[in-house]
């Protein structure tokens, strides 16, 4: 008589802060624990953020998903992304609060399983300070990545960084007499930067609706329509 043998259940290690893992691990075992709902790999560690409180990340996040969200309904063409991964290389695979992209002829691609995969022209991410991940490892992957324009919002600091690749370093672009920054790879959006730390969300709009209005809108609008 033979005996039978069971073999013991195999089960797939949860994902924990602060783990070394490849890119593929990462991703087998995020995709095993759906209760998670926020986990970065960022070169190579795995970072998973507690929850978040409303004045220093969930209104902030609003404003900026209102933002790029206006701007997308304005410019076929465009898309954005809210906490979307982002599969940006080996060691990488942030999921930023959020990513304006060029749908055609852009940076990145949407992958068959409907992941990002290569460098959004554009990351947002909300930050509680200097300190944070955000403007430190993270800015350096962007960088590596070519993440064209990188905007931190750093809220506990009332600070907002908006940066720009330029010959693979990221120079900070500041605003102009009228206080507004104008980003050089999406033409027509444009930030009022006094208005948005003031929490003036209807001035932010309405500045940003003056871009929508530019010619150099208009003008971009016209050559997305034709790649």
């Amino acid at each position: 008589m033979i005996s039978a043998t069971i073999s013991p259940k195999l089960t797939i290690p949860p994902l924990e802060n602060g783990d070394q893992l490849t890119r593929a691990e990462f991703e087998r075992r995020y995709s095993a624990m759906p209760q998670i709902k926020k986990a970065e790999l960022i070169e190579g560690v795995v970072y998973m953020a507690s929850p978040l409180r409303f004045k220093s990340h969930g209104k902030p996040h609003g404003y900026m998903m209102t933002w790029v969200g206006t701007y997308e309904a304005a410019t076929p063409g465009v898309e954005f992304g809210d906490n979307s991964t982002v599969r940006l290389d080996a060691d990488n695979e942030p999921q930023p609060d959020a990513l304006l992209r060029i749908k055609v002829g852009g940076q990145s691609t949407i992958s068959e399983d409907d992941y990002v995969e290569g460098a959004p022209e554009l990351i947002v991410e909300i930050a509680a300070s200097t300190v944070s991940i955000d403007v430190n490892q993270k800015l350096k992957v962007y960088r590596r990545n070519q993440v064209q324009e990188y905007l931190v919002w750093r809220v506990l600091d009332s600070e907002f960084d908006w940066f720009r690749l330029n010959e693979g370093e990221y120079i900070k672009l500041e605003p102009d007499s009228n206080g507004i920054i104008y980003s050089q790879v999406f033409p027509g959006l444009w930030l009022d930067k006094a208005a948005l730390l003031a929490g003036n969300l209807a001035k932010v709009l309405e500045v940003l609706q003056q871009g929508l209005a530019s010619q150099t809108h208009q003008d971009f609008v016209q050559q997305l329509a034709q790649d």
